[in-house]
């Protein structure tokens, strides 16, 4: 596919793996449009795009997912979408489920119908590798069960099937991409590795919740390049592809490496709060990336080690990012 002036609309493009997304498409001549949720910081949510993409580049248009006619109204004249907008948060999840079933699975429900009736030439629509649970059976291939361990996981289990549904039903050229655990520069502070870097950054002890889940962990610049793959093929459409290192850490062994980049020795406290219900804690993610290389040409260039660094560094510059004094759920 030639991005040069194709019409792409990425919802979430805002949030972090979206941020990445954009700078890769809009340097290769893509005519951006962000669906952005309405708030006070406006197209300061795009101050730390890579690659020093100017964020005036992008068409933002202020809408809620929820909201179909201005879902349908973005959808206009776009002929690539990338659907990443989405309630992430899995503690939140706890807190308030219903708001994960109308922005995940109704907000899903108003891309698909609104690039249905716009005729987009392909909608690829994000997933995760919580759908998977706990693995029955690692590598976890496209074809392993899906088990609900969270809230936000049922609700993506039910986007995912929607969409394939569209593809189904009505010949929407849809593509499901299923990243696993993505870390990199704009991580927010819920996520495990900016909290482990903050902490250690700061100095003191570091508070983590559980450390022996495993977790497969790709480089964002790399995730964001595996979404473009999976809209230039066309084998991919109608298809789930997982997109991850296909190698596993656990939590434990990475907030070693990343305090021996610090430059630090280890001194970790295991916070109560941070934990997971038991039953919903998911104990290993090792993505089968089979599939992806087969079908994509797709691999992460990025080591653990080299994306780790690259965070850090980024960390070590941007130091107000993430606030090391709140546990954000």
């Amino acid at each position: 596919m030639n991005w040069n002036q194709t019409n792409v609309l990425i919802t979430g493009a805002a949030g972090f793996i979206g941020r990445h997304l954009t700078a890769q498409l809009v340097a290769a001549g893509a005519n951006v449009t962000a669906l952005v949720r309405y708030g006070s910081r406006g197209e300061r949510r795009f101050a730390n795009l890579p690659n020093n993409i100017d964020g005036s580049t992008i068409r933002i248009i202020f809408g809620d997912l929820k909201d179909h006619h201005a879902v349908h109204e973005a959808a206009r004249s776009q002929h690539v979408i990338f659907h990443l907008g989405a309630l992430i948060g899995i503690p939140y999840s706890y807190v308030h489920p219903y708001d994960y079933v109308q922005t995940n699975i109704c907000g899903t429900a108003h891309i698909l119908q609104s690039a249905k009736e716009h005729k987009a030439q392909c909608v690829v629509v994000t997933s995760t590798s919580e759908v998977y649970g706990t693995a029955m059976v690692v590598p976890i291939s496209e074809e392993h069960p899906l088990q609900a361990q969270s809230p936000y996981a049922a609700s993506k289990i039910a986007a995912d099937q929607l969409a394939l549904s569209f593809y189904r039903s009505f010949d929407l050229p849809v593509a499901i991409v299923r990243p696993f655990n993505t870390y990199g520069p704009g991580q927010s502070g819920r996520a495990v590795i900016p909290t482990i870097i903050s902490q250690a950054l700061k100095g003191g002890a570091v508070k983590l919740g559980s450390l022996t889940p495993k977790r497969d962990l790709t480089f964002a610049e790399d995730t964001a390049a595996g979404m473009i793959r999976v809209a230039e093929v066309p084998e991919a459409i109608g298809q789930v592809t997982n997109l991850g290192a296909g190698s596993e850490v656990t939590i434990g062994e990475l907030a070693h490496k990343i305090f021996a980049i610090v430059g630090r020795t280890p001194d970790i406290i295991t916070d109560d709060a941070r934990i997971r219900p038991g039953k919903s804690e998911v104990m290993c993610l090792l993505a089968d990336t089979t599939k992806a290389k087969r079908l994509l040409n797709w691999s992460p260039k990025f080591t653990l080690d080299q994306g780790l660094e690259k965070t850090v560094r980024w960390m070590r510059d941007n130091p107000d990012w993430v606030s090391t004094d709140t546990y954000a759920i």
